[in-house]
């Protein structure tokens, strides 16, 4: 049942983000023409030689203009990046649900070791499809972002991606990249 109204949820953001795109290109066809001026405007300037206060007054509105046009189309992106996280989101917890209901063949055993290059490969993917954090002029990147570091008290949350130092079989301790599946405070671990 659950995998069902993932699925239809999936499909209504797929709709929605398909929306969002035409909303951009929209967007960027209305613009072109405010572009396209200032184009115009500076190419007169440059064969007359000389900076009027016609030009100056022309300018400044086709700029101002300009940036609303610019700050709508990144609105319009940031929504669609808003579904974009929340559709991975999904999809993850569908691939959970259906691994513990069971509908996933797991006749093979897992295998224990991967090589060094299917390691890299699978890290280099999951790191071109991470979040996006695009903020405005005025705001901070989040804890977490970049090399900004979490709080002292910071818990990682299920399905976060860590580096975690575990102990290998011969006793060693080994980096690894690892998903965060449960929080224990009694360990700390």
């Amino acid at each position: 049942m659950a995998l069902v109204s993932a699925d239809s949820r999936i499909a209504e953001l797929l709709t929605e983000l398909h929306q969002l795109i035409k909303q951009t290109q929209e967007e960027r066809s209305r613009s072109e023409h405010n572009l396209v001026n200032i184009q115009k405007t500076h190419e007169r300037m440059q064969t007359e030689n000389k900076i009027s206060p016609y030009y100056r007054t022309k300018l400044r509105g086709l700029y101002t203009t300009a940036k609303a046009d610019a700050e709508a189309e990144c609105n319009i992106l940031r929504k669609a990046l808003d579904k974009i996280a929340e559709i991975k989101s999904l999809l993850e917890e569908r691939r959970i649900a259906a691994k513990i209901a069971g509908l996933y063949n797991d006749s093979e055993p897992p295998r224990k070791t991967m090589r060094r290059g299917v390691l890299m490969t699978l890290l280099q993917q999951s790191a071109m499809t991470l979040p996006l954090w695009i903020g405005k002029p005025s705001d901070k990147p989040p804890l977490l972002c970049g090399a900004v570091p979490a709080s002292g008290d910071y818990v990682a949350r299920p399905g976060d991606k860590v580096a975690a130092r575990v102990k290998a079989v011969d006793g060693d301790k080994q980096w690894i990249l690892a998903k965060v599946v449960s929080y224990s405070h009694a360990t700390n671990k």
